[in-house]
């Protein structure tokens, strides 16, 4: 296992981080306790030493079932992450409260790596208003938590105000090869390395998509006996960035955490060749998105309820990644909520205020049809 040093903070963390949002579930949705304590074991014998999870991860069962996991392992053998719900915050005292049911739920006296949970331009505010963070310092002095940082979810600008409001431990941010500039993105990672800020990274599969590439896309990585996972590569595009600490992968079998322990246990920098092939991946990527909309927002509120860019950022994920079933999950939820394009009754209204002179009544006819193709053709 390859380990990398948090030279700010003087420690060591397995460069391989579990994530545990993602544990296999039985049919009622509950954590299969057995599978994910096997899947656990497997990664902590074999070097992976920082565990993240979450108050509200799988239903809020995650907490307590990974401190019963950990309570078989010395406290000092493994670094323990978990986040502070901002979103679920509207007093001080929903601060201590919550902090200590964590406690309690990880069976744990103290916390490693604490972070304000998906920060954003809301949570920032409130996290000011609040004194959130004077409130874990208070926690810090008591000796109930190590290191404090955040995750990251909104747009650059807003990444750049929160890193510098506090000398933050560390930050966790959403990184990949193909959404290099979404959200806090490279520029976030480029702020975060010139303030010595190590960095934690999240969604480096984005959440098993590119896990799953179209077989001619996966194809420019290579074939062959001694080619490694769509996954391995992915990862690796993450790893070769040298104020990346940590990176997690939301694991939800065996078989994966098996093949992310041998990518990290056998890591190799990328070579010129390879930086080349994932240019081609991307490239290769983006001409299989069906529009060019950019989510610029102009043509909202749609009258009629559809959320427009919704229903495109849909439609364009499906081109690129091929991907039937998370497309049908999403368009199932859009189509509970209301939201799908089947509401459009092509008034033409949004036409007229789209920069990008998208033909949005044709293209809301064509994610429909291609739903349809995949609800009843499989």
């Amino acid at each position: 296992m390859i380990y990398r040093k948090f030279d700010k903070l003087n420690i060591e963390t397995s460069l391989l981080g579990f994530g545990c949002m993602r544990f296999p579930t039985m049919v009622d949705g509950k954590i299969d306790e057995e599978k994910a304590e096997e899947m656990l074991d497997f990664a902590i014998k074999n070097g992976v030493n920082y565990i993240d999870t979450a108050y509200p991860y799988h239903g809020g069962a995650s907490e307590p079932f990974v401190g019963k996991v950990l309570s078989k392992y010395p406290r000092d053998s493994f670094f323990l992450a978990t986040k502070l719900p901002i979103w679920q915050i509207n007093t001080k005292e929903d601060v201590y409260r919550i902090f200590n049911d964590q406690l309690h739920r990880l069976k744990v006296d103290y916390i490693d790596f604490y972070l304000l949970h998906s920060m954003n331009q809301e949570s920032l505010d409130k996290v000011k208003e609040l004194g959130i963070v004077e409130i874990c310092e208070q926690f810090r002095k008591e000796g109930k938590i190590k290191y404090l940082g955040f995750s990251f979810h909104d747009k650059y600008s807003v990444f750049e105000e929160l890193i510098n409001y506090y000398d933050w431990d560390f930050c966790q941010i959403q990184f990949n090869y193909i959404d290099k500039d979404t959200q806090a993105g490279i520029k976030g990672y480029e702020l975060a390395k010139a303030k010595h800020i190590p960095m934690v990274i999240m969604e480096p599969i984005k959440g098993g998509l590119l896990a799953r590439l179209p077989k001619e896309i996966s194809d420019i990585f290579g074939i062959g006996e001694n080619r490694k996972s769509d996954s391995s590569y992915a990862l690796r595009y993450v790893a070769d960035l040298d104020n990346v600490n940590v990176i997690l992968s939301g694991m939800s079998n065996l078989e994966q955490v098996k093949d992310n322990v041998d990518t990290f246990s056998h890591y190799q920098k990328l070579s010129d060749d390879e930086k080349i092939m994932y240019e081609k991946v991307v490239t290769n990527l983006r001409k299989r998105l069906k529009n060019g909309c950019t989510a610029c927002r102009y043509c909202m509120p749609c009258p009629f309820g559809v959320d427009i860019p919704g229903n495109f950022a849909i439609w364009n994920q499906y081109g690129m990644y091929d991907n039937k079933e998370t497309f049908k999950n999403r368009v199932n939820h859009f189509i509970k909520n209301d939201k799908f394009a089947d509401k459009c009754v092509k008034c033409g209204r949004c036409e007229t205020l789209c920069p990008q002179h998208i033909t949005i009544r044709d293209d809301l006819e064509h994610i429909i049809k291609d739903y349809n193709n995949i609800q009843y053709n499989n």
